[in-house]
């Protein structure tokens, strides 16, 4: 029961975090330099230059027809778990407006930077379960009628906001510079929720892979694992090796296999995330 509770606070404490970051990135970034990256903020930063209208409000308002929406499609265990991180982005982006600064009126800054900031802010909502509608909520429900992929309608509708403001405002460049905005801010959610790339993964085939796999643990002190395999052009079976190492082991690792077995086949890979002996405890993830 405490650890339900725990986690329970730990997931709103994570999502309050997020909401707070998205809300600066859009007050102090992308909102001062109009560039509408996207989504319901997107839309909604476009109607604060035509009517004046609060941008947090207009994102709470035009979301309410998507809740209801989503409500017969998709179930309201989906719009309940949407809701605290909706609610609260809308407020936090208005009432931290008055307060936050404008750190600078150059539009590539503010959309490299309201795409980090933002980017980072939504990769913490959604670490932790959260989510902000908006967009996200329109693409699950898209995705019902055509079946399509979810990251595909998110783009598609994403564009399609930027292609509106950039009529809108008239102007090709802060289109251009909402697009920057985009892929920064994607980039950043996949890095938070993946982890960035602080390990490589080997593949090692070889004739003497036995060999190569006490080598390894005798004097990388790192395990390995033999993965069943079998050549299709020669038909012979062979033993393939994953072997996880840090950055500064990948030299390392590199000459032993090469003193082995100069004729050995390696695939190198990024690893975002490690979670066991050697490496980040799994039990930190509870």
């Amino acid at each position: 029961m405490k650890r339900a509770l725990r986690g329970i606070l730990t997931e709103v404490l994570g999502v309050t975090l997020g909401v707070l970051l998205t809300a600066a990135g859009l007050d102090m970034f992308l909102i001062p330099q109009k560039i509408a990256a996207g989504g319901v903020s997107g839309i909604a930063t476009v109607l604060y230059y035509l009517m004046r209208a609060p941008v947090g409000l207009t994102m709470l308002v035009l979301n309410i027809p998507l809740f209801i929406w989503a409500f017969f499609r998709l179930g309201w265990r989906v719009c309940l778990h949407s809701m605290y991180g909706t609610v609260g982005l809308s407020l936090a982006v208005d009432l931290l407006m008055p307060w936050l600064p404008v750190p600078t009126h150059d539009p590539l800054l503010g959309a490299v930077f309201g795409g980090v900031v933002t980017g980072l802010g939504l990769g913490i909502v959604f670490r932790y379960h959260g989510t902000t509608g908006g967009t996200e909520l329109l693409a699950a429900i898209l995705r019902t009628y055509t079946g399509a992929n979810v990251g595909q309608l998110l783009f598609l509708v994403d564009a399609a906001v930027v292609l509106f403001a950039g009529l809108v405002f008239r102007s090709y460049e802060l289109a251009m510079y909402a697009l920057v905005a985009v892929f920064v801010t994607s980039w950043l959610i996949d890095m938070v929720q993946e982890g960035f790339s602080y390990a490589k993964a080997f593949l090692i085939i070889s004739d003497r892979s036995r060999e190569i796999a006490g080598q390894v643990i005798s004097r990388l002190d790192r395990g390995a694992t033999a993965l069943q395999g079998r050549g299709m052009y020669t038909g012979l079976d062979r033993e393939v090796l994953l072997v996880v190492v840090s950055r500064a082991e990948v030299t390392r690792l590199k000459d032993l296999v090469r003193q082995v077995d100069p004729r050995a086949f390696v695939i190198l890979a990024d690893v975002h995330e490690v979670l066991g002996e050697g490496f980040k405890p799994l039990r930190d993830q509870e």
